[in-house]
């Protein structure tokens, strides 16, 4: 056996060790399923070894196949970089006319560390400027007991916010429905949402896509990122929302 095919299915079976590790660690199952693929990709290039010593159109498939993954990664590192670059971003002193803070899962009646990270910085940004109203966006999904918008102003209230400045949008479900529908409740509490600066509270790795699901909603934003505390977490996260930002340029 060559050694090029030895080094890749040495390479594969690492790589499924590491998806049959991190499936068993919460929170990175994304980051499972990519080790998983990449073990696919490694065993099926050391079947294109093979197949090219034997044959013209193993060749073939072979330069195809190294053509498809090196675009591929260019492209997802491109993408990491816009993300890195929007989720990066220290906004918190920049003024805006109103807030709209992105849901996150809740479970039973408890954020979810993504929720808790965003409730975090919502806290700070509406402490740093006082006054400004924020609208509190996420509906009630499978195992909440309560609505997104809801653990949001209770959480916000028992920190000191003036539950005047807040309102709650309460039936959205996706990030697009976020927008559309605090943009209403906006434009029904007479904020002017064509002419206003606004504040998008959310995870750092989804600020990217975010934006451009705001800009689509017709809102002028400056996002505000959360972060998650754990590095490793974060760079799952971050994986992820690369091909979740390709599925929203797409087909969205």
């Amino acid at each position: 056996m060559k050694k090029s095919v030895r080094t890749s299915l040495a390479a594969a079976g690492l790589a499924l060790l590491a998806a049959m590790g991190l499936w068993f660690v919460p929170g990175v199952k994304f980051s499972a399923c990519l080790c998983a693929g990449i073990a696919g990709g490694f065993a099926l290039w050391a079947m294109l070894i093979r197949w090219a010593d034997k044959s013209r159109n193993g060749r073939v498939c072979k330069g195809i196949f190294l053509a498809i993954i090196s675009i591929g990664f260019v492209g997802f590192c491109s993408i990491e970089t816009l993300l890195v670059s929007r989720g990066t971003a220290d906004n918190i002193n920049l003024k805006a006319d109103v807030v709209i803070v992105l849901g996150a899962g809740v479970n039973g009646f408890t954020p979810s560390l993504a929720l808790s990270t965003r409730i975090d910085a919502a806290a700070e940004y509406l402490t740093a400027h006082p006054g400004i109203p924020a609208v509190l966006s996420g509906g009630q999904g499978p195992g909440e007991d309560v609505t997104e918008a809801r653990a949001m102003f209770t959480a916000l209230t028992e920190r000191g916010i003036d539950p005047n400045r807040l309102i709650l949008e309460q039936t959205s479900t996706s990030t697009a429905e976020n927008f559309r529908y605090s943009r209403e409740l906006l434009e029904e509490n007479g904020v002017d949402t064509a002419n206003a600066d606004v504040a998008v509270v959310t995870n750092d790795f989804h600020a990217f896509r975010a934006h451009l699901i705001a800009q689509r909603a017709g809102l002028d934003v400056f996002v505000v990122p959360a972060k998650l505390p754990w590095a490793w977490l974060s760079v799952n996260y971050y994986a992820r929302e690369a091909f979740a930002l390709v599925k929203t340029v797409l087909f969205d």
